[in-house]
């Protein structure tokens, strides 16, 4: 039977009509960039293809733009007198009228093009008939827009910055098509063997990753203004400043608005200053500077361009000296940290490169890593901030002059010195004391009975110590970057953690203390030793608030949250999942932060309070322990840090010796790590009873089935369908039985526990941990006997140790039935 004649006709008609609407482009037609206003369009409007002129210079760009003139894909750069042809022969050219030099052509001639479109997605396509020979969705620049995708054959370009979709899914930024600076990654729980990985912005501004080996796209970002509004086009652009943003524009407005960034710290951007560039904040702005007056611009009308020495090197009259910037670090990205990455003191890594002829500058970190960077005279890309823990040095030729900001004061001086000074000293004194007279008669007459301002003197007073403190927020600044203290990301026995973002766009976790009564010097005093205490497994603290009785601390932010959330969790919940081999790296990481704490920063500290939630995960799975030092920050006389549930007193992780009157030590620090350590083993909290464990605690029902080799029934089930190393998985289990033995002589240090972790050191077995019933003392109760027995002594199959800290040690001292500090 044949098809009816009325259906033919129909198709006919409707792929005529399709093609009639776009293909409003034919062979010979050509744009001007002396005339702006002539343009291609799409059927309804929405995209233009036009000559658009650069804000910044005097070039043209023949460009796909949205409605309002956002452009979405340029050719170029052009003179003013350039034209766009669509040739006979197919091919679509870019070329200069002042010279007749090529700029820019499809590469198009003889494949058969017959017609162009400009389609209402943007899309602008050469046409053999209807299949499509050349587009710029295929061949983008520096922008995607909704219905284009991003696949691993294309590649989003701004100057010498690069966007690419790797065929393992991550998204990569890159400077020079050289330089790895931001690196996005997914689980490979999540993505595995993929196929052809493509990059996809839906309308309403969730960016996601796509193949056809998953089951469903993989989100990657949210706008901030996503599935708001109506008639806006979102669009993913690779800015020239390096940073990979989403913006929003609404039809016809000709603006755009940023609703997410790659790069949240655009100083960490490679290159964004220049070579020899130091990228610094002013306000919520980065801004461009040289290291010193040693240096002059490359451009003084464009300080991201970079600078140069004043007197190179190999020109130095006398010898070559180091420059040294405090708080500053010359970004380092791979390939670099394979082969320039150093173990040495500060002193060391500045002479290592002053004596050294291929190093110009180096990066020496102060949080507890003992890293040093050497940089070759490729290219230095610096970044200065008061929160980064670190100093950095620069070759120059001396002497050293440093920038305005630190040298007008002794220009002032001399040109004071040539002035009649006793003229001079009568003039300033006089003033002095009348400006002094004078303000201080308003501010008693204003200030003397409010409270607000009595802690000023003792601010003051405490300068001599800011050049190790960390960074001090005023209140409002908290209440700004945490939106008046919205967001809470947990509370804990000091007080609630807010979500932050200060004006340089660090996300940070801004703990909200209570209960806070020490004076102003003796709190900032502890707050300037853990803020000093850095190393790669703990939490860094950037700053402080001190301001009457609001005292806040701010930390840096750990995307991944603390360990008890994604290991007790249903993984369905959370969508998380730790497979074996990122435990054991939080056990290691957690193992030398605490050996840190205890046994190698200048002022030890006990813990006091290890657990789970005391172990927060970075976006790399990294661990690193928190709330370290807060116990000295507490005052004594406030009944509600008294009792062991409120202070340090955590149900599952509390040491024999807490419920025995006894003195808290570094081996009660041990004894919470060995709780924490076999619960990543199996996943299950210690101090649940179930009738598979017959209904005794885990620990002591986990040693029995060790004896009988049963470590199916330790180990989480849920690792069964993973891959494990089970020499790792057996040691872990061992260590854990030896920190939480009875007698605190008979746990390890912590430096030990890692070096049996690590496998340095032969393990041997481990007695029979003794169960300790959780009884009361003072204020605090826990299901179990009331009562608490003295700690008996029993022999050991290994030495007994005894704590040895030569430094000072911030701990607590125990009374009969209270927490003292």
């Amino acid at each position: 039977m044949k098809p009816p004649l009325f259906l033919f006709i129909f198709l006919f008609l409707f792929v005529y009509i399709t093609i009639q609407a776009a293909a409003d482009i034919s062979p010979g037609s050509a744009l001007y960039a002396s005339n702006p206003n002539q343009s291609w369009t799409s059927p309804n409007n929405t995209f233009s293809l036009r000559f658009i002129s650069s804000a910044s210079s005097a070039a043209y760009f023949a460009a796909v733009t949205y409605s309002g003139g956002i452009p979405v894909w340029t050719a170029g750069p052009a003179d003013s007198s350039a034209s766009l042809s669509f040739l006979p022969d197919g091919n679509l050219r870019l070329l200069n009228g002042s010279s007749g030099n090529l700029v820019w052509q499809s590469g198009t001639a003889g494949l058969g093009v017959s017609s162009a479109a400009l389609d209402d997605s943007g899309n602008l396509r050469l046409l053999n008939g209807t299949v499509s020979i050349w587009s710029t969705f295929d061949n983008p620049t520096d922008t995607i827009v909704p219905s284009q995708n991003l696949t691993v054959n294309n590649v989003l370009r701004s100057g010498l910055y690069t966007f690419a979709i790797l065929r393992s899914g991550n998204l990569t930024l890159t400077w020079n098509d050289s330089m790895l600076y931001w690196n996005l990654g997914f689980n490979s729980s999540t993505i595995t063997n993929l196929t052809s990985p493509s990059l996809e912005l839906q309308s309403i501004g969730i960016l996601s990753v796509a193949d056809s080996n998953i089951s469903s796209p993989v989100i990657v970002a949210y706008s901030s203004d996503y599935a708001e509004g109506s008639d806006i086009l979102r669009f993913l652009k690779l800015d020239s400043d390096g940073n990979l943003r989403i913006y929003s524009s609404a039809r016809g407005s000709g603006t755009q608005t940023e609703g997410w960034a790659a790069v949240s710290d655009q100083c960490q951007v490679f290159g964004y200053c220049g070579d020899l560039g130091i990228c610094s904040y002013n306000d919520s702005s980065p801004i461009c500077g040289c290291p010193s007056e040693n240096f002059d611009p490359i451009d003084p009308k464009d300080s991201k361009k970079g600078c140069k020495r004043k007197v190179e090197i190999e020109n130095c009259p006398g010898s070559a000296t180091m420059l040294e910037i405090d708080h500053a670090m010359f970004l380092t990205y791979p390939p670099e940290l394979s082969s320039e990455v150093f173990f040495v003191g500060m002193s060391a890594c500045r002479l290592n490169c002053l004596v050294s002829g291929s190093c110009v500058a180096s990066t020496s970190l102060s949080d507890g890593t003992g890293l040093c960077y050497l940089k070759n005279p490729n290219f230095i890309s610096g970044y200065q901030s008061a929160a980064l823990p670190s100093t950095s040095y620069v070759k120059v030729c001396g002497p050293i002059v440093p920038n305005p900001s630190v040298s007008s004061l002794s220009v002032e001086h001399s040109i004071g010195l040539r002035l009649k000074g006793w003229i001079v000293a009568v003039v300033i004194i006089g003033t002095i004391l009348g400006l002094v007279t004078l303000e201080g008669g308003l501010w008693w007459w204003c200030c003397r009975n409010s409270t607000k301002f009595g802690g000023l003197p003792a601010q003051y007073a405490l300068l001599e110590y800011a050049s190790g403190a960390p960074v001090q927020f005023s209140y409002k600044e908290l209440q700004r970057a945490t939106k008046g203290f919205k967001e809470k990301l947990g509370a804990g026995g000091f007080g609630a953690v807010y979500r932050g973002v200060l004006v340089n766009r660090t996300v940070v976790a801004v703990k909200q203390l209570e209960g806070i009564e020490q004076g102003e010097k003796q709190f900032r005093m502890e707050v300037a030793t853990i803020s000093s205490t850095h190393h790669l497994n703990l939490v860094r603290l950037i700053g402080f608030c001190s301001e009457g009785r609001h005292r806040l601390l701010v930390y840096e932010f750990m995307r991944n949250g603390s360990l008890d959330n994604v290991l007790f969790t249903v993984e369905e919940q959370s969508g998380k999942f730790l497979n074996w081999e990122c435990r054991f790296k939080i056990a290691l990481g957690t193992a030398r932060g605490m050996t840190y704490l205890h046994e190698e920063c200048r002022d030890c500290i006990v813990h006091c309070d290890i657990k789970p939630e005391n172990i927060l995960l970075d976006e790399n799975y990294n661990a690193k322990v928190s709330d370290f030092g807060l116990a000295k920050l507490v005052n004594p006389k406030d009944h509600r840090y008294r009792t062991l549930t409120s202070v340090r007193g955590t149900r599952g992780y509390l040491a024999p010796e807490w419920l025995a009157n006894l003195p808290i030590t570094s081996k009660s620090d041990v004894y919470g790590f060995g709780m924490v350590l076999l619960e990543i083993v199996s996943g299950r909290r210690n101090f649940e009873v179930s009738e598979e464990t017959s209904r005794e605690k885990f620990s002591i029902w986990a040693y029995r089935e060790f004896e009988k080799g049963n470590l199916k029934g330790i180990v989480d089930k849920r690792l069964a369908d993973f891959e494990m190393h089970m020499e790792q998985v057996v040691r872990a289990i061992q260590v854990s039985f030896w920190c939480i033995q009875e007698q605190p002589s008979q746990r390890p240090m912590m430096g030990k526990v890692v070096q049996m972790l690590e496998g340095v050191t032969e393990i041997e077995k481990p007695p029979v941990p003794k169960a300790v019933p959780e009884g009361s003392v003072g204020e605090a109760s826990f299901n179990g006997s009331s009562s608490v027995s003295a700690l008996s002594a029993f022999r050991s199959s290994a030495p007994a140790q005894s704590l040895s800290l030569p430094r000072r040690i911030l701990t607590l001292e125990r009374t009969s039935s209270s927490v003292s500090y």
